[in-house]
């Protein structure tokens, strides 16, 4: 008696992935100092027919959403954990800039943990993650 062979979530996630036709799912991590540089990418990528992830805002610009410090604490745990959950969503990673500060080594821990590829927009950290540059 042969036994279904069951899938696992990832596994479960690609299939439907496919099975919907999606193009490639790119996340973008990085520092929020390069939120010019993540529109960019986000722009280039899209163009080239990419579904692209990105941060949702920017906490080091002024907004009533976290203007009392401790609002602005918990909601920076929950974006952590959301952007986590893009990282699991996405095919691949891209780092924006040309600084890793421990947030964003954190997210490509994370993203390696999963077997996800990791490209970079700065030459100089792709060589110190042995990561690929963003064409």
């Amino acid at each position: 008696m042969s036994y279904p062979e069951y899938l696992t979530a990832e596994e479960t996630l690609a299939k439907a992935k496919t099975g919907l036709g999606l193009p490639p799912i790119v996340v973008l991590c990085g520092s929020t100092r390069f939120m010019d540089e993540f529109a960019d990418a986000n722009l280039r990528l899209t163009a080239r027919g990419r579904i692209v992830l990105s941060v949702g805002c920017n906490m080091k610009v002024e907004h009533e959403l976290w203007a009392d410090p401790e609002d602005a604490e918990i909601l920076k745990v929950q974006l952590d954990i959301l952007h986590r959950r893009k990282i699991l969503l996405a095919d691949e990673v891209l780092v924006v800039g040309d600084y890793v500060g421990q947030s964003t080594r954190g997210e490509i821990d994370y993203a390696r943990s999963l077997g996800k590829p990791i490209r970079f927009t700065d030459a100089g950290l792709a060589a110190d993650f042995d990561g690929e540059v963003q064409a």
